[in-house]
């Protein structure tokens, strides 16, 4: 029987829209976690070599550049829906952090 894994391709912090996927043999589930810029926190979820688990890895732009992107660490877990999706109160805490960035912003502006 195959695994079955979340997936989602980019999300920020700990919210990412996910969607269940069959990985094929010789793949986990994985969570990655990582920062863009050193400090906008980025997640991804979904199915991955086994050899490639629990490794950190950097993208850069344009590729073999000194200009890293982002750093991802992917964490592996073996059981069906193990890389499991956020709760809801994540959301809540989605919606007051962009709330309070958008308040910064309109008074930088009217300043």
């Amino acid at each position: 029987q195959s695994l079955q894994c979340y997936e989602c391709t980019a999300g920020l912090g700990n919210i990412c829209i996910t969607s269940t996927i069959t990985c094929q043999t010789g793949q986990q589930c994985y969570s990655g976690v990582g920062k863009a810029a050193g400090f906008i926190p980025l997640s991804m979820k979904g199915c991955l070599l086994e050899k490639d688990c629990n490794q950190t890895s950097e993208v850069t732009f344009p590729a073999g550049s000194n200009s890293t992107i982002y750093k991802m660490t992917k964490t592996c877990c073996s059981t069906d829906l193990c890389n499991s999706a956020p709760s809801l109160p994540h959301l809540h805490t989605l919606s007051l952090l962009l709330f309070s960035l958008m308040s910064v912003f309109i008074a930088k502006v009217l300043v």
